[in-house]
This record gives structure tokens, C-alpha cells and sequence, in this order.
């Protein structure tokens, strides 16, 4: 037979249980994640245009190219990219674009919006480690946004981040 301080402590106890069980798992997403399901990454990017004068090839995305996945919103995820800082302070990178690729917005034309993300970190990202490929975990919203690099679709307010190493 339970007294009332036994029961007192079981009661606390399962109240606990929860709360442990319910500690944060990050679902892993790729980049073909922020795709919508049903349109193929092909259909993303028209075919585009060559500036011959800058001897450049400018995108020309059609309407696939801002469609989100409306799923991911307010989904906790740790997903790969690589980093293009918005600002540069003495202590790292706080609020920066995350790309698929090395170089995506800087020498090249910026990928569709539906492939790039805003991220925001309260903990600085190392600044001399700018080149390396990152995890980010965190809460993502969908939100067409632009910026000075780039119309973006997603945004990641990053609990925390990661070197990746495949």
C-alpha cells in the first residue's frame, strides 16, 4: 500500500517523464527536401539567358522556383549548406545565407529561392571557418524574402550548428 509520501513521489516522477521523453529531435533534410513533393528539381530553373557582354548565364526561374514545401514550416531540422555570411563582426557570422554549393550567389547567378535559406544564430559561427560545410539545426518557416544576394524562401533560426563531415 502507497503512503502519501510514495505516492507523492510517483506522481512527481511520472509528471517528469514527459518532459525527458519530449527533449527536441532534429529531423535531417537535404535541399531536394525544399522542394515541394511533385515538382521534379528539372523544373525549377528555366532555361536562362547568356549576357555575352559579362560573359555570364542568367537564370530564369519560373514558377517552380518559389514554390515552397509548405510541411517544413515550424518543423525543428538539421539540414547541410554551405555558408554566405550577410556581415562579418570579430566574433563570427550571426545572420548569413545558407546555399547548396560553394560559391551559390557570389560568382554565380543565386539559385532559385526555393533554394536558399536565411539563417539567423545567436551564437556566432567562427569567422575564419566561412568555407566549411555546416549542419544547421534549428526551427525552419517558409518566407519569400529578399535580400541583397538573392530571393529566398526559407529562414532557420539556428539553435546550433556544426561542421559537416561526410
Amino acid at each position: 500500500m502507497l503512503n502519501r509520501r510514495s505516492a507523492l513521489l510517483l506522481l512527481s516522477a511520472t509528471a517528469l517523464a514527459p518532459v525527458a521523453a519530449m527533449a527536441k529531435t532534429a529531423r535531417e533534410i537535404m535541399w531536394e527536401d525544399l522542394i515541394p513533393p511533385g515538382v521534379p528539381y528539372s523544373e525549377i530553373i528555366g532555361e536562362g539567358e547568356m549576357d555575352m557582354l559579362n560573359d555570364t548565364w542568367n537564370p530564369i526561374y519560373d514558377a517552380n522556383g518559389i514554390k515552397l514545401n509548405a510541411a517544413l514550416d515550424g518543423l525543428y531540422i538539421k539540414m547541410p549548406g554551405f555558408i554566405i555570411p550577410f556581415d562579418v563582426a570579430a566574433d563570427g557570422v550571426r545572420d548569413f545565407m545558407l546555399v547548396p554549393y560553394v560559391g551559390a550567389c557570389i560568382h554565380t547567378p543565386p539559385p532559385p529561392a526555393n533554394q536558399l535559406v536565411v539563417v539567423h544564430s545567436d551564437t556566432p559561427w567562427p569567422g575564419d571557418e566561412l568555407w566549411d560545410p555546416v549542419w544547421v539545426t534549428g526551427t525552419i518557416s517558409t518566407q519569400l524574402q529578399s535580400t541583397d544576394l538573392g530571393q529566398t524562401g526559407y529562414a532557420i533560426r539556428a539553435e546550433a550548428m556544426e561542421v559537416y563531415e561526410w
